[in-house]
């Protein structure tokens, strides 16, 4: 009987690339997103539920989790992919801009795995991903929003998997690092505090070279497929050869050589 994964963020980039994968592969994929009446490609595969969930409304994830058991009897494994950016300086990020980036990237992904536990521990099996980040081992300038969310996903993903080993439910973290999507960042700024503007410039600039070296969204997802099928304990993933030599670099030089690294990237005194 195959196996049926529901992916959160599944309307492009490595969501999209792994529903897709995924599908190929044989499985049943429930691909979920705010606009599903959008898609067109994952249609087509007859074993493909596309279907709304929207990680900031608890009535979505709901109905997309019971549109799943209603589809395919059973789920499992969980792919925790959508999100988003917010980007700046922190003194120039709204209080709503806060709240956004954690309703999206945190209580998002904590509400969508709630909504799968009990069908989970019933079936003593399952298996939850969760999309972070390079960005949850180390950290870029303006970045205080997006990084925070990050290393958030990457402390709830492993206290969670010492729960879920006892009622047979594998937690894994996959790591991407820059990735070539049309990923939402938002970027805060404010023309009344001119003294960030040098920094803004020089991020910009540091991060040209980062973004040229991304990998494709199949690269990420290829990662997913083989961190769901390899029947290990692993937990953490990198993903793309960025992530893969910046965990290595981050792992084998002390804190102090590593963040005089990252200000001589982006040029910071």
């Amino acid at each position: 009987m195959p196996q049926t994964i529901l992916i959160t963020g599944a309307s492009s980039g490595i969501g999209k690339s792994t529903a897709r994968l995924f599908a190929e592969r044989g499985w049943n994929v429930v691909a979920t997103m705010r606009t599903p009446e959008k898609e067109v490609e994952l249609r087509a595969f007859d074993n493909v539920l596309v279907t709304r969930l929207d990680v900031t409304d608890g009535a979505s994830i709901r109905s997309a989790v019971e549109a799943a058991l209603s589809r395919f009897g059973r789920v499992d494994a969980l792919l925790n992919n959508a999100g988003y950016a917010v980007w700046g300086p922190l003194e120039a990020v709204s209080a709503d801009a806060i709240r956004k980036q954690y309703d999206t990237n945190v209580i998002g992904v904590m509400e969508t795995t709630k909504a799968l536990l009990s069908h989970f521990r019933d079936n003593r099996a399952g298996m939850i991903l969760n999309v972070s980040s390079i960005g949850g081992i180390l950290t870029f300038p303006l970045g205080t929003m997006y990084h925070s969310t990050k290393f958030a996903i990457e402390g709830f993903s492993e206290a969670l998997s010492f729960e879920m080993r006892e009622i047979g439910v594998t937690v894994k973290i996959i790591e991407p690092g820059d990735t070539l999507t049309d990923f939402k960042v938002d970027f805060a700024a404010d023309d009344a505090m001119p003294e960030y503007q040098p920094v803004i410039e020089k991020f910009a600039e540091g991060y040209k070279p980062i973004k040229a070296a991304g990998s494709e969204p199949i690269v990420i997802a290829e990662v997913i497929f083989k961190a769901a099928t390899d029947g290990t304990d692993q937990l953490r993933y990198p993903a793309g050869e960025d992530s893969v030599a910046k965990v290595a670099k981050r792992k084998a030089e002390d804190e102090a050589t590593f963040l005089a690294d990252i200000r001589r990237q982006f040029a910071i005194a």
